[in-house]
């Protein structure tokens, strides 16, 4: 009985240990077939990374040319070097080597050299020529691969504008970075074979995927015109002893920005070098002092415009129908607008005068009174009907907005300030870009320098196109400040802009800056030429001009000299005077 239980039990294990065993096989055989069938695909590529090591081909990034076909931002061949730690046969060597070659420090190069990693890079943007010295080493493990480092033949022109590129070739302001897109094209690859110890096998097979270049992008900007508008600039800037000078030059008629610079510039080559010493003790970081040496004024400050406001001024009250140019005002010096006293700039005041004359003066008892006439919410009605209380839309990065009284909180002193272009701000693109959709007959235009992006291989050509809203004002009142500016220019506070055979119009300003007790002034002039059909338009502003610093005095003879330059290069030709002074408003 015993016997027979005891085999029982043997039986019994035997039956578990085989149930067991066949569980066991089947798990491994589901486990097999998962792995063989389902993650087949994850095991070939973990196998196929550990044989092959990958190296990145830089694209070469597209040019940029002015609107005439010069390069002005282009590319430098470079090097990267790196290493890979289990194909390195001489450490020692290596990091002598890489350290004397590079400049770099014997500790910096021997802890990347030691790093034990796929690919560690020692060093990039390296010259050619330095890359192919390092290269004819035959160094085992050391890799020379050749990259590309952006180039701006004129160094610091248009800096603001063109901007730059990292150390990994990706735009950072500026147009670089707004066309990123565009210029940047898609790298390409390197695929080597190497053993199961991570050592590439010499003469295996290699593969290469391409990299595709980046399109050419041309734009606007004309290099002649930045060239004369930046040597203007930085010649009153020295002169007045300037913070800062800026200056547009824009086609009014389409938008296409012909220049726009801002001195100090910077070298586009060198964009992390600071153009002024630093402050000694707790003063701006140097990030800060870089920030402040990129940042583009034009677009990306708002200041004050003043008296070069009084264009839109006048125009919203000829559109509006409040006054007509044979209207007449009297200006004893001042204005009484509730309990505030607003002075002209004539002490003595201009007496009698009609709003053409009124105009040309600069006069702001007579703006003030112009813009009493439209009232607070239609003045305002005018702003959004212009365009003046967004952004203009340029393709720039950063640009900022108006900063204007709510509608609600215009009272009749701060309709008065703003008529003549005080207590709010604008940037100098946002005015010079509603002045041209007044002149131009009517059209709020789009500011802008892309025109065209060009694949490498010329096979794509992409055209921008920009927004443009017709009748913001009727030709009528755009033909009337026409004439209203030209007599600015040829009889009133503008004559320092005056060039003879050209019909010139525009309008001056001498702004004073927050706070008003530090008496520091920004001082503008804007004009556009010919006045009866205007296809240039230029403003300047001058910031904190030390001694005289009159718009009409400092600022009007810069655009004088930069449209005598300029003019006859754009073929706009000078006229025999007589035609010029015969040249009537209701002819």
């Amino acid at each position: 009985m015993n016997m027979n239980r005891n085999q029982s039990y043997h039986r019994g294990r035997i039956a578990v240990v085989c149930l067991l065993s066949c569980l066991l096989m089947l798990g491994l055989t589901g486990r097999l077939i998962f792995l063989m069938i389902f993650r087949s695909q994850h095991y070939s590529q973990m196998a196929e990374d550990l044989h092959q090591r990958e190296r990145t081909i830089k694209a070469a990034r597209g040019r940029i040319l002015d609107r005439n076909g010069t390069v002005i931002a282009t590319n430098r061949t470079v090097c990267t070097i790196s290493v890979i730690h289990n194909q390195i046969t001489d450490r020692d060597q290596v990091v002598k080597v890489l350290s004397e070659t590079l400049g770099l420090a014997e500790e910096e190069v021997r802890k990347k050299v030691e790093k034990y990693s796929a690919r560690e890079i020692v060093a990039v943007n390296v010259d050619k020529e330095l890359g192919d010295k390092i290269r004819a080493f035959r160094l085992g493990g050391v890799k020379v691969d050749e990259d590309y480092k952006r180039y701006y033949p004129y160094g610091s022109l248009a800096s603001k504008v063109l901007g730059f590129t990292g150390g990994d070739n990706q735009g950072i302001i500026g147009l670089e970075v707004m066309y990123e897109e565009w210029l940047k094209g898609a790298n390409g690859l390197i695929l080597t074979q190497a053993d199961a110890a991570g050592v590439e096998i010499e003469n295996a097979f290699e593969d290469r995927v391409e990299p595709a270049p980046g399109a050419d992008l041309t734009i606007s900007l004309d290099v002649n015109i930045q060239t004369y508008a930046q040597q203007a600039a930085l010649k009153v800037m020295e002169e007045k002893e300037a913070k800062r000078v800026s200056v547009i030059v824009m086609n009014p008629q389409n938008g296409e920005v012909l220049a726009m610079v801002n001195v100090p510039e910077f070298d586009l080559n060198d964009p992390f070098t600071l153009n002024v010493e630093p402050e000694e003790g707790s003063g701006p970081s140097r990030q800060d002092l870089l920030n402040q040496m990129w940042r583009n004024p034009s677009i990306n400050d708002t200041y004050e415009p003043g008296s070069t406001f009084k264009v839109i001024t006048a125009a919203a009250g000829l559109e509006a129908g409040v006054v007509k140019l044979e209207d007449t005002f009297a200006c004893p010096g001042f204005r009484i607008v509730e309990d505030r006293k607003i002075r002209c700039h004539k002490v003595g005041g201009h007496g009698g005068e009609t709003f053409l004359q009124g105009v040309m003066n600069s006069c702001n008892p007579v703006f003030i009174d112009v813009g009493q006439r439209l009232g607070a919410e239609r003045y305002y009605d005018y702003f959004t009907q212009f365009g003046l209380l967004g952004k203009t839309g340029i393709d720039l990065p950063g640009e900022a907005s108006t900063i204007m009284h709510k509608k609600e909180n215009i009272g009749l002193v701060e309709l008065a300030t703003i008529s003549f272009g005080q207590s709010f701000q604008i940037t100098p693109l946002q005015l010079i870009t509603t002045a041209s959709s007044i002149i131009n007959g009517g059209n709020r235009v789009t500011p802008h320098f892309g025109i065209q992006a060009v694949s490498a291989d010329k096979t794509r050509v992409h055209r921008f196109s920009y927004p443009v809203k017709q009748g913001i004002v009727s030709e009528d009142t755009s033909k009337t400040m026409r004439y209203v500016l030209e007599k600015v220019v040829s009889e009133g506070s503008g004559k320092k802009a005056y060039l003879p055979g050209y019909r010139i119009g525009g309008k001056t300003a001498t702004s004073e800056k927050l706070p008003r007790s530090l008496k520091k002034y920004i001082s503008s002039f804007m004009g556009f030429a010919p006045a009866d059909d205007p296809q240039v338009i230029a403003l300047i502003t001058i910031d904190e001009p030390v001694g005289i610093y009159y718009g009409g005095t400092i600022a009007a003879p810069v655009i004088a000299d930069l449209f005598d330059n300029i003019l006859p290069y754009l073929g706009i030709e000078a006229e025999e005077e007589e035609t010029v002074s015969a040249f009537r408003f209701y002819g």
